[in-house]
């Protein structure tokens, strides 16, 4: 379809009558349409309509769509900060678990925006796709995004540090002394996010640690003022770009549950579970 037709008030209220119904609406994906146009209403890689299907089928036939008619935020990567025009601060996150965070909730009735920071996969779908590229950026589709969400998982791993003054041209090699590269501290945010976030909406942060794992997230936890922070601990040849993952989730309640290694989609079914059942216990929400 065109965009101005999957944007048309009918479609909406239709769109929004059957979330609230409990059907998992895919929604179309962006890119060309017929002529000149572009822009969302094509139909999604059918290998991504797939990896839908098979995440709500692998929850069993009788599982609900417990998230229709909730609008999640789910942000993936790693931040990429520019030292001159060829090189950066970065780190190793490939966004895996957080699309399978959006994989996971599209497959449960949510509707999705996703916030992608310099990550080499398909196009889950049904999300709304936002690309970012440093944690500037990505701090600004957050907090734009989060301000009418129920939920945000911040998944991605934003580099804590940037160069302090950026080259314009591209750092030589010489023989003398390398240059000292100063750093200044970016934007914390998912301590922004749990500093001005509405009672009902539930923020989940992550720890990505290498050692003192459960002490340092709890203090991460307390720090940003979350409901769930999920903790990993990583290295060279863990978690990062793996298919499978393992983690402990502590609770802003004291709650603490270990999820053993398993697939990175069956990890964030997991997560979502706590979710739903925090939302379940605030009447409010």
């Amino acid at each position: 379809m065109h965009t101005e037709m999957w944007e048309h008030p009918a479609t909406v209220a239709n769109v929004a009558t059957l979330r609230s119904r409990g059907v998992r609406v895919v929604e179309p994906a962006v890119g060309r349409l017929t002529g000149a146009d572009t822009g969302k209403g094509r139909l999604p890689d059918p290998a991504e309509i797939f990896a839908v299907v098979r995440r709500a089928l692998a929850r069993g036939p009788h599982a609900p769509a417990d998230l229709a008619g909730r609008h999640v935020v789910v942000t993936a990567g790693g931040t990429r900060e520019p030292l001159d025009p060829v090189r950066f601060l970065g780190n190793r996150s490939s966004g895996k678990q957080g699309y399978a965070f959006a994989r996971s909730a599209v497959a449960r009735g949510a509707r999705v925006t996703l916030i992608a920071a310099n990550v080499a996969l398909a196009d889950p779908a049904g999300v709304d796709l936002v690309r970012v590229s440093t944690t500037e950026e990505l701090r600004e589709a957050t907090v734009q995004a989060a301000a009418e969400a129920d939920a945000v998982v911040m998944a991605a791993a934003p580099a804590d540090f940037r160069p302090a003054t950026y080259a314009p041209a591209k750092i030589k090699k010489s023989d003398a002394r390398p240059p000292t590269i100063e750093l200044v501290t970016n934007p914390d945010i998912a301590a922004e996010l749990g500093r001005h976030r509405r009672p009902e909406q539930v923020l989940v942060v992550f720890a990505a640690e290498t050692g003192d794992a459960e002490a340092n997230g709890r203090a991460k936890l307390a720090h940003k003022r979350a409901d769930l922070i999920v903790i990993n601990e990583v290295g060279p040849d863990k978690v990062f770009g793996a298919e499978t993952n393992a983690a402990t989730v502590i609770g802003a309640d004291g709650s603490m549950r270990t999820l053993p290694e398993q697939s990175k989609e069956d990890l964030a079914d997991g997560v979502w579970d706590l979710v739903v059942a925090r939302w379940a216990s605030r009447p409010e929400g």
